[in-house]
């Protein structure tokens, strides 16, 4: 008996729109009370955005305003700053 194979979720980057399998791009969430965080674990509650794993492409969102409209809110600096320090432990590791 066959077994089928399973699916893969895929899901867009907000900087460079090119679609990559869930697992390797960076989850920014906004959770319920409002805050908005880098999800490294990809399961906290809350409305989800995705991002590669380059900074060029957190600049390119943030200079678009691209994560501001997914996310349905302002997106302090100090934040962006903090999921670009994230970015940057991703591309080195």
């Amino acid at each position: 008996m066959e077994q089928k194979a399973k699916k893969i979720p895929m899901r867009q980057c907000l900087g460079c729109n090119e679609h990559f399998p869930k697992r390797e791009l960076i989850r920014v969430v906004r959770t319920p009370e409002g805050e908005v965080v880098a999800d490294t674990t990809g399961k906290k509650n809350g409305r989800g955005a995705y991002i590669c794993p380059k900074s060029a492409c957190l600049r390119k969102a943030q200079k678009s305003k691209r994560l501001e409209r997914a996310l349905e809110c302002a997106i302090p600096d100090e934040v962006l700053d903090g999921i670009a320090q994230a970015l940057g432990s991703e591309e080195h590791a």
